[in-house]
């Protein structure tokens, strides 16, 4: 059986029992990033010291986007051996812009059973955040690194404007290209207002609010989520 697990997003408090359970319950975990999936496993003690400790701790196999083909037939050979595996990311969603969509549809293919354990988003999070209306978001994951490209991405999100105008868009977005999409915001005169959700649930959470030009002039550093409307 494969389960889908969603993890918190910055703080571990947010890990819910049922996620707890399945993680410390599984033979094997397929995590994007090892090093944060063994602290999330060290941390469940603390958090739920009542869930009974498993004889053989889940065994951990580095699972990120690019080894997830070449690891593929292994999983699915394990899981048809009726192994216990759980899909986990580096934070939030599994396949949110993470690996894991490739497994899952391999599974539907060979009628493999799943089944997702839901948990915090930083897209739904940030949207909150924002301030702006929830009621029609599209959520359209990083924003493409080469300029050409991402010209030609803002210049359809302003059609989309026309025709939905209180649509909101939610992208993720590296600290060091933040100032260049934002320039490239400015340079095709796109009169959006724009929030920033940086270190969505960490200690440090900010979120900035403003014109794509007001932004320009700040420093940004950690995870950003991009809300624009």
């Amino acid at each position: 059986m494969l389960y889908i697990v969603g993890t918190p997003i910055g703080n571990l408090d947010d890990l819910s029992i049922r996620q707890a359970k399945t993680l410390s319950s599984s033979d094997i975990i397929l995590a994007e990033d090892t090093r944060s999936a063994h602290i999330l496993l060290l941390r469940i003690p603390q958090l739920f010291p009542n869930i009974p400790n498993h004889p053989n701790p889940p065994k951990l196999i580095s699972y990120y986007k690019d080894v997830e083909f070449q690891k593929l037939p292994v999983v699915i050979d394990l899981l048809k051996k009726g192994k216990t595996i759980s899909l986990i990311s580096e934070s939030g969603m599994p396949l949110i812009s993470d690996p894991g969509y490739l497994l899952v549809k391999t599974c539907i293919k060979e009628q493999i059973p799943y089944t997702v354990i839901p948990g915090p988003s930083a897209v739904t999070t940030s949207l909150l955040c924002s301030g702006f209306n929830p009621k029609e978001f599209m959520f359209l994951g990083f924003f493409p690194k080469k300029k050409s490209e991402l010209y030609q991405l803002i210049n359809r999100l302003k059609e989309i404007k026309k025709v939905f105008p209180e649509m909101v868009f939610i992208f993720y977005e590296s600290p060091n290209r933040i100032h260049s999409t934002l320039q490239c915001i400015v340079t095709l005169e796109w009169d959006v207002e724009i929030v920033i959700c940086r270190e969505l649930t960490k200690k440090f959470e900010e979120i900035i609010r403003g014109k794509p030009a007001d932004l320009l002039d700040r420093h940004y550093k950690g995870e950003l989520t991009v809300v624009i409307r």
